[in-house]
């Protein structure tokens, strides 16, 4: 099992929006989701930041994220939850969600 864990702003004047959408996420990105072997799937929020975290019990990570990149209900919900977020400061060019590094873990 692979933890994955990543940031992003969450742009003030769409916080509310934000947790509106994500209070029902569509069934079609969730099983897009879990097809792509992705569980314990968790979003948090504080202080304008967004952290995600995720487990992944797959084989080929790159191979399952291009999968679910190329799903037309995950892009289409993309197109909902992209305006509500910026990439932080330190995101590499062209990164959305910047991927954080583990400096501690406890099983």
């Amino acid at each position: 099992m692979r933890r994955v864990a990543s940031v992003i702003r969450l742009r003030p004047e769409k916080e509310e929006e934000y947790r509106r959408i994500h209070a029902s996420v569509w069934p079609g990105v969730l099983d897009t989701l879990r097809k792509a072997n992705i569980t314990n799937y968790s979003i948090f929020v504080r202080d304008g930041q967004l952290f995600s975290y995720l487990e992944y019990t797959g084989d080929d990570y790159e191979a399952d994220m291009a999968g679910i990149a190329a799903d037309q209900t995950t892009q289409s919900w993309w197109l909902i939850t992209g305006p509500c977020q910026e990439p932080v400061a330190s995101a590499a060019p062209g990164e959305w969600w910047a991927p954080a590094k583990e400096v501690f873990h406890l099983d």
